[in-house]
Order: structure tokens, then sequence, then C-alpha cells
């Protein structure tokens, strides 16, 4: 496995290319694997051997006394077979995806994202797909399990430009095929919509058969709002400019930052969507372990 920290492998040119992405995407699971459980041996359509912190209601039966008795606290070691799922990424390839931070664009953060998140699936036995909806054209990759899927899926991933808006829900969900099939969707998105498209299209995505995540994708720059000059913002899908002293308005949009993002998050937990607002200076190892909690709902 090669050793080297992934961030190495996070300048533009490797994220552009299908080889650099799959070198990406092995370095962070198997670095995120060998972390996890070095002595266990994983085969396809098994549950990550884990550990994880014992909570009321949890079978006593479960608890690993080995590990009690090492450090003195209480866990369940998770270990056990499951079936197969479809698991599909959907992602937002509009305007405001360009958005950019240290040379990296959201939607080059995203390609990331879903190049280690796909592999990770795959490995575990389940099907991966793609759909990336913008203004242009729409990228489509049915979830299949076959050996070449990965790399089919990270070369269509690189045809994805961030370009124009994101469409109205029922024109969204027109170019989606469902199958009523048990799935996984992670939909990357910045969330940043004219009207409540992006809303309105989640929740017709969401259904009885589906567990659905949202990754709200933030560049340090918008959390922080760390400007020291005075700066002009242009918003990407309309292009309205606007001037800002941002020592005068940074409490400001922080505390409206603030609300918006608490105000998503309700919105989601209310149809069942469980929203995760992931920072590009991120671990991408933080969304390997979010894979693993959110791919234990469908067991």
């Amino acid at each position: 496995m090669d050793k080297r920290d992934y961030h190495d492998l996070m300048a533009p040119e490797t994220l552009n290319s299908v080889s650099g992405l799959s070198l990406l995407s092995k370095v962070v699971v198997e670095a995120f694997l060998s972390g996890l459980h070095r002595s266990h041996r994983l085969g396809a359509g098994m549950e990550f051997s884990q550990y994880r912190a014992y909570e009321p209601g949890d079978d006593p039966r479960l608890l690993d006394w080995k590990m009690l008795a090492r450090s003195g606290r209480y866990y369940i070691r998770q270990s056990e077979q499951r079936n197969q799922v479809g698991v599909k990424f959907v992602l937002d390839g509009s305007a405001s995806m360009g958005h950019s931070e240290k040379g990296m664009t959201k939607l080059a953060f995203a390609r990331a994202l879903v190049a280690c998140l796909s592999h990770l699936a795959q490995r575990q036995g389940d099907a991966i797909g793609l759909f990336a909806l913008g203004q242009g054209e729409m990228v489509e990759v049915r979830p299949r399990t076959h050996q070449m899927q990965h790399n089919r899926l990270l070369l269509e991933l690189l045809r994805i430009t961030p370009k124009g808006r994101w469409p109205q829900a029922a024109e969204a969900l027109k170019k989606m095929p469902d199958k009523g099939q048990r799935e996984l969707i992670f939909f990357l998105t910045d969330m940043y919509q004219e009207k409540t498209e992006l809303s309105d299209f989640i929740r017709k995505l969401k259904t009885k058969n589906n567990e659905v995540v949202l990754l709200q994708l933030m560049a340090g720059n918008e959390m922080d709002f760390d400007h020291r000059e005075p700066v002009t913002f242009e918003d990407l899908e309309t292009g309205a400019r606007l001037q800002v002293d941002v020592k005068a308005a940074r409490a400001g949009y922080l505390a409206a930052l603030e609300h918006r993002i608490a105000q998503i998050k309700e919105e989601m937990l209310s149809i069942g969507v469980h929203h995760h607002l992931f920072r590009m200076d991120r671990h991408l190892g933080n969304a390997l372990q979010l894979y693993l909690r959110e791919r234990a709902r469908l067991n």
C-alpha cells in the first residue's frame, strides 16, 4: 500500500485524471481500513468488524469483555453479514460548485469524496452508481457491482463541470430512474439554491426504501469568513456582484450562516434525511466513517 499522506495527491492534476483519482481512493481507503482493524480480513458482503461504545438498549451479550478488561470501558464489537444494496452518488454540477479554496473547487473536492466513498462501497460488495445534474449534460452511471465499475464512475466524474443552475425538482427526478430498490444515496451539494429547487429535489428523492444522506460541502473561507481586505463577491449562478467591507460584515455573515445551516439540518431531519456539513479542510477518512454508520442503517 502507498504510505504517503493522501494530501500529496490532492493536487489539481491528480484530481483531473482517472489514474489520479483511483490512486487517491486506494491510499485513503487502505489507510482507513488498516487503522480500523489491522487484524481482521474482510470479505464481500461483510460489515466491517469494529468497536463502538455501548449505548443504553444494546444487548449486553454483545459486550466485548476483553476490551472492558483492557480499557475499563464498555464496547460492542460489530461484525455481521449484510445484504447488498445500491449506493448511489448524486452530485450537484451547478455553477456554485466552482467556488474554490487554495486552488481547489468544491467540485474537485466532491470528486475526491465520491472516488473514496465508491471505492469503499465496492470493496464491501455493494453496487455503485453516479448521477450528476446541472444546467449542462447529465452524467449517469447506473449502479452495478462489475469489477470495472469504479473506473467507469471515475471517468464520468471527470465529465462534470460546474455550470448553470440546478434544475427544478420535477425535471431532475425524471432523469433519475427509481426501481424501488433499497438504496443508500449520497447527495453532494453546497445547498446554494435560488428558491427551493434543491430542497424540493431532496424531499422527492427520499422514499421508504432508501436512506438519503446530504453531504453539504463548504469551503473554509465560507465557514470562517476570514478575509482581511474588502472583497467583491460574485454569485456564480446569477452573476450578481456585491462589494463587502468584510470587517463590518463578518459578525452578521457568521450569524446568518449559522442560522441557515440550522434551518437546513432541521428541514432534513423533518423528512428523514441525514444532514452532514463537510468542510473541504476536513480529513477524507471522516466521510468513510460516515459511510459505515449510514450503511449500517440498511442492514
